[in-house]
């Protein structure tokens, strides 16, 4: 099992920065693959963006198109832990962030859903005031 947990979330204006950290604990060595999602209140949960360690031990890192330019994710593996710096806030950017990771490698298109993640954190909030 692997447990995860969020943290950096918080009430901020748009066009502020934030940066959200996700901390892995337990079997480490089952996430391969990191990811954020996200999920506004009567909405689905979406791809925000993923970063994926492939066969050759480098970093391969996806986002959805409306964050590209101002989301950024990377890790730590010493940390066992998944960053996402996000920069130009809106707020439409108003949502519970999600950290995700699974063992798995995955091709373009499992990256982007939530079904491919065996491992959730409990969400942290982001709300934007315009």
């Amino acid at each position: 099992q692997v447990q995860l947990v969020e943290s950096g979330g918080g009430l901020v204006q748009a066009g502020a920065s934030l940066r959200l950290s996700c901390t892995a604990s337990g079997r480490t060595g089952s996430t391969n693959t990191m990811g954020w999602f996200r999920q506004a209140p009567g909405k689905e949960r979406e791809f925000v963006a993923a970063i994926q360690r492939n066969s050759m031990s480098t970093y391969y890192t996806m986002y959805a198109d409306s964050v590209k330019g101002r989301f950024t994710i990377s890790r730590d593996n010493a940390k066992n832990a998944v960053y996402l710096q996000i920069h130009s806030l809106k707020p439409e950017d108003t949502a519970k962030y999600y950290c995700a990771a699974d063992q798995s490698v995955k091709s373009v298109n499992e990256l982007m859903s939530a079904r491919e993640y065996n491992y959730w954190g409990q969400g942290t909030q982001v709300t934007v005031s315009s």
